[in-house]
């Protein structure tokens, strides 16, 4: 059984009424979706910008609800929980965004931004030795380690440190609660080319040492070649073609996959 599987997965916004006082216009974000993710492999999920592709990202997550279809987490459905079932599932399923200044409140030092998701699932992670102060305090210093920040760090806000540093307290927040799956959306294309490499080996070594499930999104074919199981090319809502890493990028069965491969250089790692 996949670990995440979508079927027939559909986003359609509403884009407000018409000029002429007609009826707003309808724009399919996400379109008929259906694939699997199977626990511990990169899903890179591919395409330019406007394809649909963190729309899918947040669908999946279910931080915006789909217009139709299904997201199986486990085998179970995403979208018939709520309450307390879908904040349990949570615990298993983090984000991390492009934007690694926009996705940290700059009044909250760097301990209590990676200590928060404890916080809010206290209850539910008391057995991992974190509801005490201390025991988060310890959780953070070891979170930090892992994504090669110096306990130090712990102390500064997100302000004094760069976009590659910032990039890793984001990551190591997405990693408190000791995750299953994790939906990486362009997490490197904010960096400079030298800095998102750095951070996308960051990513491949938690993967091995934790057994992390990733969906990653990107616009580069080169970054996602380099970390992906297998590739999902994605365009105007729709996915082109599904296949192993080797398969995409040596023999493209789509026209817009090849003119992926095309477009961007190669990733220096």
């Amino acid at each position: 059984m996949a670990l995440v599987e979508v079927q027939n997965l559909t986003k359609v916004f509403s884009s407000g009424e018409s000029l002429l006082g007609g009826s707003a216009s309808q724009v399919r974000a996400v379109d008929g979706v259906s694939l699997e993710i199977h626990a511990g492999e990169t899903l890179g999920l591919v395409g330019e910008s406007g394809s649909g592709k963190s729309t899918l990202g947040r669908l999946i997550l279910r931080l915006i609800e789909p217009t139709s279809g299904s997201v199986r987490f486990e085998g179970r459905d995403l979208v018939s929980l709520s309450g307390r079932e879908l904040r349990r599932m949570r615990r298993d399923m983090q984000i991390i965004f492009q934007d690694p200044f926009g996705s940290l409140d700059q009044r909250m030092k760097v301990a209590d931004l990676i200590a928060e998701p404890l916080l809010i699932h206290g209850e539910s992670v008391s057995t991992n030795g974190v509801s005490t102060r201390a025991g988060r305090k310890n959780r953070v210093a070891e979170l930090l380690r892992a994504v090669g920040l110096d306990e130090s760090a712990a102390r500064r806000y997100p302000h004094e440190f760069s976009g590659g540093q910032r990039q890793r307290i984001v990551i190591a927040r997405a990693l408190a609660l000791r995750p299953k799956f994790i939906v990486c959306d362009e997490p490197v294309s904010a960096l400079d080319v030298s800095v998102g490499a750095q951070i996308v080996n960051l990513l491949a070594q938690l993967q091995r040492e934790f057994g992390l499930t990733y969906l990653f999104i990107s616009h580069s074919m080169p970054v996602v070649r380099y970390l992906a199981t297998r590739i999902a090319v994605m365009y105007r809502g729709k996915i082109l073609e599904t296949n192993s890493t080797s398969e995409i990028t040596e023999n493209p069965k789509n026209p817009y996959t090849k003119s992926l491969l095309q477009a961007t250089p190669e990733l220096v790692v």
